[in-house]
């Protein structure tokens, strides 16, 4: 069991190593073009270093290393990690082609589920005749949240701080409810991380000191911020000691599993490609409706939070599995309908901004 002293100190560590690695970083990131550059749908203001992703993950990594005890369990995880911070590097540098991500996220996962041994066995008591079973389709279906989760990232990572932002408060939530069932060999690696990305959040978010990011994570950091959310939600959600229900996990990634889920499905529905970029996410929506991006930001990240508490509070007051996934699926459709009415309340909105104003 490791002291508090030593889960501080290492947290500490890994949050002084991703905010100095994300400072020292962005003089070489600018030499060797590693870099994001405005134009098109872009609309950032310089080319920023895309050094992010790097920053977090040594963070992590350097910190789980120092602690020796907590490595043995984590190898794969590590390793799953580095090949996405790795890949991600390349596509920042090169534009990596979108097949060859997959392939890699698709590697990261299997170390998950067969190296690992972390998979989705069962779905809880979704439908109110019992835990949903999966079988044989356990490791494909993880797999294919893995895709999910790390395609949602990167769709948020489109504001200043809110990818980063909502990775950071779905952590906090799952490494809350690993303590709560005692599971502090799993919490402590979230706690870990979590320190990691509010380092990297110091220069990514906008401060009345700070007007725009001065870094961004990049693909290295949204893929490994995904698959990280991914693996450890999976671990809190299964197993036969007392566990997170797997419904309250998805209630801790609402709003990016949302923005995702609609995003793709009126994109599959108008005949477009639902990975391509675009900007008919939820933050769009409101930077056009006039909210300025740490309004945007903070807007969202409320969202987030409310959400994830309420999944929280829900689990912890015994709600079934099944009220809980109606709920969601009641909240995504009312989601649904209002994006088909986007302008809609886009121009509502402005028109309210400005009698507020007013």
């Amino acid at each position: 069991m490791v002291s508090l002293n030593r889960v501080i100190f290492f947290c500490l560590l890994a949050f002084v190593i991703a905010y100095t690695l994300s400072r020292a970083l962005k003089r070489v990131a600018l030499h060797v073009g590693l870099v994001d550059a405005p134009g098109g749908r872009k609309r950032h203001e310089g080319n920023i270093p895309l050094i992010g992703g790097v920053a977090m993950f040594c963070g992590f990594a350097v910190s789980t290393l120092a602690s020796g005890e907590l490595l043995k369990p984590y190898v794969s995880l590590l390793t799953a990690l580095g090949i996405l911070v790795v890949v991600g590097l390349l596509d920042d540098l090169h534009d990596v082609r979108p097949g060859w991500k997959i392939v890699a996220q698709i590697v990261a996962a299997l170390f998950m589920t067969s190296w690992a041994g972390v998979y989705v066995s069962q779905l809880g008591n979704m439908l109110g005749f019992g835990p949903l079973n999966l079988y044989g389709w356990a490791i494909p279906f993880t797999v294919v949240c893995v895709l999910g989760i790390i395609n949602a990232i990167n769709m948020a990572d489109g504001v200043d701080g809110l990818a980063g932002g909502l990775s950071l408060v779905g952590l906090a939530f799952f490494g809350a409810s690993a303590l709560v069932l005692g599971l502090h060999a799993v919490a402590i690696p979230v706690l870990i991380m979590m320190s990691a990305v509010a380092g990297f959040l110091l220069l990514n978010m906008r401060f009345p000191w700070q007007p725009r990011a001065q870094v961004f994570m990049g693909d290295s950091g949204s893929m490994m911020l995904g698959l990280f959310l991914t693996w450890f939600s999976v671990q809190i959600a299964q197993g036969e000691a007392p566990h997170l229900p797997p419904i309250t996990a998805v209630w801790f990634l609402a709003v990016p599993v949302m923005d995702m889920g609609l995003v793709t499905v009126r994109r599959i529905v108008r005949g477009r490609d639902p990975l391509k970029a675009g900007r008919d996410h939820v933050h769009h929506v409101l930077l056009h409706a006039g909210f300025s991006p740490a309004q945007t930001v903070g807007l969202m990240l409320l969202a987030s939070l409310l959400f994830a508490m309420s999944g929280f509070v829900a689990w912890r007051m015994g709600v079934p599995d099944w009220v809980m996934f109606c709920a969601f699926m009641g909240l995504f459709a009312l989601y649904y309908g209002l994006s088909r009415r986007v302008w809609r309340i886009v121009r509502f909105l402005k028109r309210f901004r400005s009698a507020d104003a007013g």
